[in-house]
């Protein structure tokens, strides 16, 4: 399994989960794949001996390298964590730019280098746009197989209906994002099911306050990543490590019966009305590593303009992100 790059926060929080069979199994050996820039090479030692002096059963093989032959070989799974960050007086074409260099050279060296079969999550923002370049530059590889991270979305918003009902986070499931992972994400709880006390009822019931959810709920939701950076004066490592160690072994192992689960995966011929060619977060279910959209949930008008906000803002940043790709 790739990981690239490994020495910043989330990388951090994330290797020991996955080292120690969080992710694939407590029965899956593991080599792991660290990649990162040449600069950071002595740093990821660093990384490289704790991993070791953590003594885990399932964990083969580290290698570290600053080689894409090397990184992308025969893998099995990919988490492609890192890209261009927004500096200050950024425009946004020009973020889009920098994160198109970065994704198609990691998308080649997938198609070059890397399984037919593999499975590669896209986190580093802007997420969606970033993995539709990706799997563009690997034409041989299945759209399928790419996807990208909202399930810290999905997560967060499963807390907040939860913290709001008095019920553990477990008893929450079938919330919803719809779109883009950024501030135009729709938390849809039409179609979520609360465990209250041994009775099940709709997110809605349960929560009792529709101005909340149609309010505060979602701003909450849309802008969390940033109330944590305001409060912690960094990102959200823990909590998006935990996401995509639920992501992957959401793909590995399926979900459970009459459940699904939020992703961004590849649009084509959805009963939503969502454009086609855009990595866009849909409700899916998983079965022998396989997702499919949940179609057919009733939409009302409230939940339709939001769900097309957010498309439009995907279609704006595909576009605008073709043009460099194409350059």
């Amino acid at each position: 399994m790739l990981l690239t790059p490994v020495t910043g926060q989330i990388a951090y929080s994330l290797l020991y989960s996955i080292a120690k069979g969080d992710v694939f199994g407590k029965d899956q050996p593991i080599i792991l794949v660290l990649l990162d820039i040449t600069p950071m090479l002595p740093v990821l030692d660093g990384v490289v001996m704790e991993l070791q002096d953590c003594a885990l059963p399932l964990l083969r093989e580290v290698i570290p390298t600053d080689k894409v032959e090397v990184g992308f070989k025969d893998l099995d799974a990919a988490i492609l964590v890192g890209s261009m960050p927004r500096k200050e007086g950024m425009e946004r074409k020009d973020l889009l730019n920098a994160n198109v260099a970065i994704f198609k050279t990691q998308g080649e060296a997938l198609e070059k280098y890397a399984k037919k079969t593999v499975k590669v999550l896209v986190v580093g923002n802007p997420a969606n746009t970033n993995c539709l370049i990706a799997s563009k530059s690997a034409p041989s590889i299945p759209k399928e197989n790419f996807s990208c991270l909202t399930r810290l979305d999905h997560n967060r918003a499963r807390s907040q209906v939860a913290m709001r009902v008095g019920v553990p986070s477990d008893s929450v499931k079938n919330v919803i994002i719809w779109g883009n992972h950024s501030s135009t994400q729709y938390p849809d709880v039409h179609h979520a099911i609360v465990n209250h006390h041994g009775k099940e009822m709709s997110g809605f019931d349960a929560v009792n306050d529709e101005s909340w959810l149609k309010g505060d709920f979602i701003t909450t939701v849309q802008q969390r990543g940033a109330a944590v950076i305001k409060a912690r004066k960094l990102s959200s490592a823990m909590s998006a490590a935990k996401a995509i160690c639920d992501h992957m072994r959401d793909i590995w192992f399926g979900t459970p019966d009459g459940e699904w689960v939020s992703m961004g995966v590849y649009s084509t011929g959805n009963s939503y009305g969502v454009p086609n060619d855009l990595m866009y977060s849909f409700p899916v279910m998983i079965k022998n590593k396989t997702w499919k959209v949940v179609d057919g949930l009733s939409i009302n008008d409230f939940s339709r303009g939001k769900m097309d906000a957010t498309a439009a803002e995907l279609v704006d940043e595909r576009d605008t992100a073709l043009t460099f790709l194409g350059a």
